[in-house]
């Protein structure tokens, strides 16, 4: 699957979009069969509810539904959510009633991300804290609600640390810099030695598209580092089927780097073809320097997809699934913020 015709079907080269799928009755996306999913990304086996509460102790439970994740603390004052996808529904509600009538008083955002936010407006009525970090809280109200569902504005934030009490349970909230998103804050219970940063690491599978969506990959990357920093036994990510353990933050971390050398070589590998890989989309195309863009980039992907599969096909989850899309990724940030430019850099 070629990068050009996937910017061209998510609307990025308008005039290809006579050539995409229209209906996905037809489309051969559905029909693709990948490479068989390793032992560890297999996780939890969800009920017919939809979703599943599994008790992490200490009066910590961890909601899943196989591809998102929730989780809140039961203190003996109130309920401490951390985040609610809007594709559980109320089954975030549900979870919790089934555990204790205790109301919930805080919810916790972990970001400002629609599919992991938009499930507070299930409590945007009652007696409840809304907290985020304080970049967080400009985007729920500059971006996200100015979208299909508001959710309810953060009342309390923070710049760097804030240690949240509610009654006998502790969290610690705490933002290192941008990764996946600004504003994107670890959250560690102490006691249960639980740590949440979302959409980072995805336990058994490789990140899905583009990294997870990421926004700054040099600090999405760096994460790894400062997940390892803490003493965590369950590590919750935000998405899949299971919760993490530190081996799994370690395995994605050689994944990651893997992928950040691979791109390396391949932008120095390109800079003496540079002609030979531009030319023949040159003179298909006079003029018209996006189509030698994208010959470049297709050049790199196709550099870097051969190496990641070999490797991590049978590893991880999805492999092969999200090699191109990730590889993309990694390549537009090797180029253009560690400044890995090749034929692009300076000129002696």
């Amino acid at each position: 699957m070629r990068l050009s015709l996937l910017s061209a079907c998510f609307g990025l080269v308008s005039s290809a979009l006579a050539h995409c799928p229209r209906s996905a009755a037809t489309s051969n996306y559905n029909t693709t069969q990948w490479a068989p999913l390793p032992e560890t990304a297999h996780g939890m086996t969800i009920p017919a509810t939809g979703y599943l509460t599994q008790h992490l102790g200490g009066g910590a439970y961890a909601i899943l539904n196989g591809e998102y994740q929730s989780w809140f603390l039961v203190s003996d004052e109130g309920v401490i959510v951390m985040d609610c996808p809007p594709l559980f529904g109320r089954n975030c509600m549900y979870a919790i009633g089934n555990v204790t009538d205790i109301p919930v008083t805080h919810f916790v955002y972990s970001h400002a991300h629609a599919d992991h936010a938009h499930g507070a407006v299930y409590w945007a009525d009652a007696d409840v804290t809304f907290i985020a970090h304080e970049l967080s809280k400009e985007r729920i109200i500059d971006v996200l609600n100015h979208g299909s569902t508001p959710v309810p504005v953060p009342t309390v934030t923070f710049e760097h640390h804030m240690t949240l009490e509610v009654g006998n349970q502790t969290v610690e909230l705490s933002y290192k810099g941008d990764n996946h998103a600004v504003g994107n804050i670890f959250i560690y219970a102490p006691q249960q030695k639980i740590l949440a940063l979302i959409d980072v690491v995805f336990p058994g599978w490789v990140p899905f598209g583009e990294l997870g969506a990421s926004e700054y990959i040099p600090g999405w990357t760096k994460a790894h580092d400062q997940i390892l920093e803490y003493d965590f036994d369950w590590y919750i990510g935000g998405h899949v089927s299971r919760l993490g353990r530190r081996e799994d933050v370690e395995i994605q971390k050689e994944y990651v780097m893997d992928l950040k050398q691979i791109t390396i070589e391949a932008v120095a590998a390109s800079t003496p073809l540079i002609a030979q890989i531009t030319g023949p989309a040159a003179a298909a195309n006079p003029e018209n320097a996006w189509a030698m863009t994208s010959a470049y980039g297709e050049w790199l992907t196709d550099y870097c997809e051969g190496p990641m599969n070999k490797k991590w096909v049978g590893r991880l989850g999805g492999a092969d699934v999200y090699a191109r899309l990730n590889c993309y990724k990694m390549i537009e940030a090797v180029r253009l913020d560690w400044g890995y430019l090749g034929p692009a850099g300076l000129r002696s």
